[in-house]
């Protein structure tokens, strides 16, 4: 009869221990970090929704001027082709910045759709993040305070 060694079986039984601790930790590891990534964006859309209500409250209170309203975010207001557009550009922490150091941009697009007899100045808003795209974006209506 051939004589096996405890040892030999204590080995094995290591290598699977191991091997076991070895994939909850992977599994663990991959938890952790969409966690990480799921908590970035969720605070990304956070500071969107804010910037995007702080700027729909600027174009409300100045009755649909893009130029006012741009004064008070900090913006840039250019007309191209007949449209109207109001850019104002963040960093990382939500401060407004110049254009070649911005991670997110606000962007408030004239929609010419808006209707003069009932003093209606329209638009649409939208926040993107730089090298991902677009974060949240929705129509905004205000009353025009000309005749």
């Amino acid at each position: 009869m051939k004589y096996r060694s405890k040892s030999t079986l204590f080995l094995i039984e290591q290598l699977i221990v191991i091997a076991v601790f070895a994939i909850c930790a992977t599994a663990c590891i991959r938890i952790v970090t969409s966690a990480y990534f799921y908590a970035i964006d969720t605070r990304d859309i956070s500071n969107a929704l804010l910037i995007a209500e702080s700027g729909a409250d600027s174009f409300k209170a100045t009755g649909g001027d893009y130029w006012m309203a741009g004064e008070m975010l900090g913006g840039v207001v250019e007309n191209s082709s007949g449209t109207t557009t109001l850019t104002v550009y963040y960093d990382e922490h939500w401060q407004v910045v110049k254009n070649g150091q911005a991670h997110y941009i606000l962007r408030l697009t004239a929609d010419r759709s808006g209707d003069p007899i009932l003093r209606l100045s329209s638009g649409e808003l939208s926040i993107e993040k730089v090298d991902k795209g677009l974060i949240v974006s929705f129509p905004i209506a205000a009353i025009t305070s000309s005749q």
